[in-house]
């Protein structure tokens, strides 16, 4: 049964209009966790150390707050299986509407929270908590997000419509970054007394809009067609397979699409945290070095929808492997421009790694859903592309910072460990199969 058949009940135009509307839902929703998320990582670079780490030296105290970072990244893959679950049982729409929820109340939570020297080791505490919280609800969103826009949109265009998740991120980090450029104008003690808090605060905002707009949509056609049939064959059989038991049946797809995606991660979250700090240490006024990073983020938006297009028509492999082959070759020079102390070249910097990154992570969101079929799609893809988060993702900021801070800040360990990645991503992705013909209407 095709996505048309299963929404036979539409028009042409009814579908059309009901696609749009989805592929905004998903936009919009994303924007908002990646706001909040990435916001968290802007934060921790520049706030979180000597706010709720003042004990410790300052580079410990960097190193601590990163740590913190990481720990969303830890929580995702567990939010991946979780709302997966329930998004292969219940329906896509549901475990939306929770994730948006838990990411916006945390994310307000953690403007919050007192600092150290208010209620001391509690202050870190309650932060890593809310920071969990936070990887739980993305962990979830993402694969509900994409797999709602791939399987109500037009099989030549999946790439491109589910690229809109994708594209999320980097309109909440240009959001985020706007936002905590503003209040990063304020006096030292200003900002770091209170100013940095207004940006979580305003998740509230967001929230309300996001979930008005997710409300409105319906449920995934695939979705519901091929929840009849499993319903259908269990009432038959009695037998019911967990989504889970279904995707660990296959643990290779798992495991090469995480590695295929994780060098795209790695270098997301490099230039999300540390290359921030790296620019701000090497004499970038702390606004100028947010603002390129916005710069960067703006055009980021577009790079991403635009490699999802090329996906559509050369396939996903090729578009990635693209990205990886770009940012192995730039990866040095990105670095050394975010050591001048120049905005022009910060900011330039910062687009030069958006367009390596937009063509590894344009068509991820295809990439790894096509890899599954429907029964089990929330959870496999939704644990596919949080596995490559950890691996790529989590730790990342962490192993930069060590690097720098033992090698007298020279970008030659960091820019090896990024290359080291990118071919290890490089092999798992040419292991796998090309996927943008795959039928979505099967069942695995």
């Amino acid at each position: 049964m095709s996505a048309a058949d299963a929404a036979e009940h539409l028009s042409a135009p009814e579908r059309a209009e009901e696609a749009r509307r989805v592929v905004l839902s998903s936009y919009l929703g994303s924007t908002l966790e990646y706001y909040d998320f990435l916001l968290y990582g802007t934060a921790a670079s520049l706030v979180f150390g000597p706010v709720f780490f003042s004990d410790l030296p300052p580079a410990a105290g960097t190193i601590a707050s990163l740590g913190t970072f990481a720990a969303g990244y830890l929580a995702r893959p567990v939010g991946g299986i979780l709302f997966g679950h329930f998004g292969d049982r219940a329906g896509r729409k549901a475990m939306l509407i929770l994730a948006m929820t838990v990411m916006g109340v945390a994310s307000v939570l953690i403007g919050l929270v007192p600092p150290a020297s208010v209620i001391g080791p509690w202050a870190a505490i309650i932060l890593v908590t809310l920071r969990v919280l936070q990887g739980v609800a993305i962990g979830g969103e993402w694969g509900g997000a994409a797999l709602m826009a791939l399987e109500h949109a037009e099989p030549r265009r999946r790439g491109y419509m589910a690229a809109f998740t994708n594209a999320g991120a980097p309109t909440g980090a240009v959001l985020g970054t706007l936002v905590m450029t503003l209040f990063a104008l304020l006096p030292e003690d200003e900002f770091m007394l209170w100013g940095w808090r207004i940006p979580f605060l305003l998740s509230a905002v967001m929230l309300a809009i996001g979930l008005f707009v997710r409300n409105k949509v319906s449920e995934s056609p695939v979705f519901r067609a091929a929840a009849e049939r499993a319903d259908a064959e269990r009432a038959e059989s009695k037998k019911d397979v967990l989504p889970i038991a279904g995707v660990l049946r296959r643990p290779k797809v798992v495991l090469l699409a995480a590695v295929a995606c994780l060098a795209s991660f790695a270098l997301q979250t490099a230039f999300t945290t540390f290359g921030i700090t790296y620019a701000v240490d090497h004499g970038t006024p702390k606004p100028d070095a947010l603002l390129g990073f916005a710069i960067g983020q703006f055009f980021a938006i577009f790079f991403i929808l635009g490699y999802a297009r090329l996906s559509d028509r050369f396939g996903r492999r090729p578009v990635m492997l693209f990205g990886l082959g770009a940012m192995i070759v730039l990866v040095f020079p990105t670095l050394q421009l975010l050591a001048t102390g120049s905005f022009t070249a910060v900011a330039f910097a910062f687009t030069l790694f958006t367009f390596c990154h937009g063509a590894t992570y344009g068509p991820m969101a295809a990439y790894i859903s096509e890899q599954f079929g429907t029964r089990t799609r929330y959870t496999g893809a939704s644990l596919g592309y949080q596995l490559a988060t950890l691996l790529g993702g989590g730790f990342t900021p962490v192993i930069l910072a060590s690097l720098a801070a033992t090698s007298g800040n020279s970008v030659i360990p960091v820019g090896g460990f990024i290359i080291a990645l990118g071919i290890l991503s490089g092999v798992a992705l040419l292991a796998t199969r090309e996927t943008k013909d795959n039928d979505l209407t099967a069942v695995q």
